[in-house]
């Protein structure tokens, strides 16, 4: 473990900060879905095997889940 330095400024570089804050920020957009949905850094992917009627109906519930969390944080997602 390393010994503890006095710090330079008072507030963290933001380099480090932004990443943190937007990792806390985001933490909750993959409430309630079911499939898989991995995020890493700003980039954000739902993957899933459908093979019948409810299978289509579930994922396109976990796709819409994002999408309203996106909207009530006022954020956009690229879909491209």
């Amino acid at each position: 473990m390393s010994n503890w330095r006095p710090a330079v400024s008072g507030i963290p570089q933001v380099s480090v900060l932004g990443p943190v804050l937007f990792s806390i920020f985001v933490g909750d957009m993959d409430s309630g879905v079911e499939y898989a949905l991995s995020r890493f850094a700003d980039d954000t992917k739902m993957c899933g095997l459908v093979d019948t009627l409810e299978g289509k109906d579930a994922i396109q519930r976990d796709l819409d889940t994002p999408v309203r969390w996106a909207d009530v944080n006022l954020m956009k997602f690229n879909h491209a």
